[in-house]
């Protein structure tokens, strides 16, 4: 009989992770057949882009299990998940979660804000005791809405793959895949996954990760037993290794109307949730207007996944920074392009312009992006922008987090440490940093190859082959 395993897609970055990688490609050669779940407005999109024999795609029924979230015990199952989230042990580094912790408490309404108190209470209890994470996590188990009973029937998948452990939606497929007895599994996914959400939504018993410091995030963070994870690199940045995605400099200069005469700074907006990012992109686009580079400049600005979110704060940006495109010369920018549903921007829909936007940049700048571990693998000069905006966001309600105070969250305490990149806090040192890396581009050149190495574990673009043959070998 035809094994089969489910593969849970919930976020356009799974969709890279699992389509456009050699994890499939190594799961279907094996004679295993897979069941792809994914969001059900995008299914014929799918399957006509990754139809192959093998290869099934199913409805992951998001609609209705964000409808069982909002109907049954919302309240109860928000803290839930506020408590998974923030809950890790104090083990690890625990800023971003703490940051998670300021901005809920900052924003939260009058019906939450009484419960506060319990909630820090139980975070208290959460971080010093594996104990009470245990309960945590099978205390949810009641949450179980049975959404996928009849796909279970269907295929009898002998394996079941989320691209969490439960941190997402795809908690409710898990519950019941533990309730049905199958074996589960996650993949890390995201750079800060591990350290930014912590307790899992579901029992699951196999993870893939990283890197040695994702393992042992896992491992203290959320108590994880070692024998059951796996370093496997992640599969998404094959590509990169490969070069398979990188459009030809000048042919990627046509495209966005760039001089190629001049070089070429890459800024990827980030941090948005926390911080506005205007106040970057406006310091370069003056020094790219003026004579402070050592060499004539231009600037070319990717805008957030987030820009695009049913947010005035957010989207009112994207439009400042449009604005700004038009006032100062040599400023041109980039927009994500959407897989559609509810994936969003974040989507492989558009690998070769992020490719060639890292790989063609004189100097790539950004806020501690996971883009910093990108453009390292295509060996380029790094500088993390983190100029404060005065206020933040200003607006009531709206928690906002200095850039100048995020340099201790774990990967960006990561990124610092390494020495392959520079940090900028104001517009003086903007320029310094850029001017450093323009007239010495070979710079930190071997710190950039052992932060690739330590981060990513594999660099000879054989992640996916490598994930793909551990989950083989978790099917009972």
């Amino acid at each position: 009989m035809t094994k089969r395993i489910f593969i849970s897609a919930d976020h356009g970055l799974a969709v890279v992770y699992f389509l456009q990688s050699d994890v499939l490609p190594t799961l279907l050669n094996a004679g295993v057949e897979v069941v792809l779940l994914t969001d059900d407005v995008l299914l014929e999109q799918i399957r006509e882009r990754f139809g192959q024999p093998g290869l099934i795609v199913e409805g992951l029924r998001l609609t209705q299990a964000e409808e069982y979230a909002r109907r049954v015990s919302p309240e109860l199952q928000w803290w839930l998940t506020y408590l998974r989230r923030v809950g890790g042990s104090k083990r690890i580094n625990t800023e971003a979660m703490d940051s998670y912790i300021e901005q809920v408490e900052a924003e939260a309404g009058w019906s939450r804000r009484i419960f506060i108190p319990a909630a820090r209470a139980a975070v208290g209890i959460l971080r010093r005791s594996a104990s009470a994470r245990r309960r945590l996590v099978r205390y949810q188990m009641r949450f179980n809405p049975g959404l996928y009973a009849d796909l279970f029937e269907r295929y009898q998948p002998s394996l079941v793959v989320a691209s969490t452990p439960g941190w997402r939606m795809d908690r409710y497929l898990l519950r019941e895949a533990h309730s049905h007895g199958i074996t589960t599994a996650a993949v890390v996914v995201g750079w800060d996954n591990p350290s930014s959400y912590s307790i899992p939504g579901a029992p699951v018993d196999w993870i893939n990760c990283w890197s040695e410091a994702q393992k042992e995030e896992l491992v203290l963070g959320s108590d994880w037993d070692p024998e059951h994870i796996h370093i496997g690199g992640i599969p998404s940045y094959d590509g990169y290794f490969r070069k398979q995605w990188l459009i030809p400099r000048d042919e990627y200069f046509r495209q966005h109307g760039l001089d190629p005469e001049r070089k070429l700074l890459s800024y990827a907006a980030s941090f948005v949730s926390f911080s506005p990012n205007y106040q970057n992109i406006e310091a370069l686009a003056r020094l790219v207007s003026s004579d402070q580079l050592a060499a004539p400049c231009q600037l070319l600005i990717r805008l957030h996944p987030n820009h695009f979110w049913d947010n005035k704060l957010f989207a009112g940006e994207r439009e400042q920074i449009r604005q700004l495109a038009e006032q100062y010369p040599h400023v041109h920018i980039v927009e994500p392009v959407p897989l559609g549903g509810s994936l969003g921007y974040y989507s492989g829909e558009d690998m070769p312009e992020k490719t060639s936007m890292m790989g063609h940049a004189d100097v790539f700048l950004t806020v501690y992006s996971t883009m910093v571990v990108e453009t390292a693998i295509h060996q380029r000069p790094i500088v993390s922008a983190c100029i404060d905006a005065p206020g933040g966001w200003n607006v009531p309600r709206k928690y906002s987090l200095p850039l100048s105070q995020i340099g201790n969250w774990p990967t960006h305490y990561r990124f610092r440490q390494s020495g392959f990149g520079r940090v900028a806090n104001n517009e003086a040192e903007l320029a310094e940093a850029i001017n450093f890396y323009l007239t010495n581009p070979d710079a930190d050149a071997a710190q950039r190859q052992a932060f690739i190495q330590r981060e990513v574990t594999y660099t000879d673009a054989s992640a996916g082959r490598r994930t793909g043959e551990y989950l083989l070998s978790r099917i009972p």
